[in-house]
C-alpha cells in the first residue's frame, strides 16, 4: 500500500487525485495537506488543514508538491525537517522549480522528481511530463513513473532544461485549447447557430480530429491538406487563418510568454 502525501489540493491536484480513483487505484492511501476542506470524498482520503497536525508516526511513500511555485519557500521547511531522515520521494509539479532548488531546501540527498501534468488528467486523458533522474533509487522512480501513467500518456524528459518549454506546451495547452473552442462556438453562433449546437460541433469535431492524428501515419501537414479541397470551403477559410502565418506568429508567442513566466518563477 503506497502512501501518498498530498501537499495543496488546487485546480491541477484536484484532477489528479480525481484521476488515481478513476484508475481504481485502491492500492493508494492519500492524505491531504489544504487549508480547506477538499471537495474530493472524504471517506478515500486523511485530510489535514495545517502539516502539523500529521501524526508523528506517519511517514510517506511520495510527498506531491502541488502548491503554487511561489508558496514553496514557505513550505518545504516543515518537510526538510519531518522527513530528514525518512526515505520519501518528493514530486514537485510547480513550474519552474529545478531539481537544484529542492535540492536546496530539501538537502542534497533528497530524492526529487518533476512531474508537468494537465488537467485533462481528471479523465485519464492527461499528458504529463516526467524528469525523475536514473540517480533516484529504482522504487523512487517506479512510484514516480506509475503515478503519472495512471492519469494519461507520459513524456520522460531527461534534459530538465526542457521542461518549461515542453510545460508551455502541454501544461498550458489546455487552456489554448478552450479558448480555441470558446472562439470557434463564437464564430458558430454568429453565423446563425445556436449556442448548443456550435458547442457540440465544436467539442466532437475537436475529439475526432485529435484521435485520428493520434492514429494516423499521416503528418499533420497532410492530414490538413487531405482535409482542404481546391476552391472548397475549408480552403476559403484556411485563406483567412494562414494569412501571413498570423496563427503561427500567435501562438509562438504565446508558448514563449509562458515558457518566460517560468523562468521567472525559479
Amino acid at each position: 500500500m503506497m502512501q501518498l502525501l498530498m501537499v495543496g489540493c488546487g485546480k491541477m491536484g484536484s484532477a489528479m487525485l480525481a484521476g488515481w480513483r478513476r484508475a481504481h487505484h485502491d492500492g493508494i492511501t492519500f492524505t491531504v495537506i489544504k487549508p480547506t476542506e477538499p471537495a474530493a470524498n472524504r471517506e478515500q482520503l486523511t485530510w489535514y488543514s495545517k502539516p502539523e497536525q500529521i501524526p508523528r508516526d506517519y511517514v510517506p511513500d511520495v510527498i506531491m508538491l502541488a502548491v503554487k511555485p511561489q508558496q514553496l519557500d514557505e513550505v518545504l521547511p516543515f518537510y526538510a525537517k519531518r522527513y530528514a531522515s525518512a526515505n520519501v520521494l518528493y514530486l514537485s509539479i510547480a513550474a519552474g522549480k529545478t531539481l537544484g532548488y529542492f535540492r536546496q531546501h530539501l538537502g542534497e540527498k533528497a530524492q526529487v522528481a518533476r512531474a508537468m501534468p494537465n488537467t485533462p488528467a481528471l479523465t485519464g486523458k492527461g499528458m504529463s511530463l516526467l524528469c525523475a533522474p536514473s540517480s533516484l533509487p529504482e522504487t523512487a522512480r517506479y512510484h514516480a513513473t506509475m503515478l503519472m501513467e495512471a492519469i494519461g500518456k507520459v513524456a520522460l524528459v531527461d534534459d530538465e532544461s526542457l521542461m518549461d518549454a515542453a510545460a508551455a506546451i502541454s501544461g498550458c495547452g489546455p487552456a489554448y485549447i478552450y479558448y480555441f473552442i470558446e472562439c470557434l462556438v463564437t464564430a458558430g453562433k454568429q453565423a446563425g447557430l445556436d449556442e448548443t449546437l456550435a458547442r457540440t460541433l465544436a467539442i466532437e469535431t475537436l475529439y475526432g480530429s485529435a484521435a485520428l492524428a493520434a492514429q494516423s501515419h499521416d503528418n499533420i501537414e497532410q492530414l490538413r491538406k487531405n482535409v482542404t479541397s481546391k476552391g472548397g470551403m475549408t480552403e476559403a477559410a484556411l485563406a483567412v487563418l494562414m494569412q501571413d502565418n498570423a496563427l503561427e506568429k500567435l501562438l509562438t508567442e504565446a508558448v514563449k510568454a509562458a515558457k518566460t513566466r517560468a523562468e521567472q518563477l525559479k
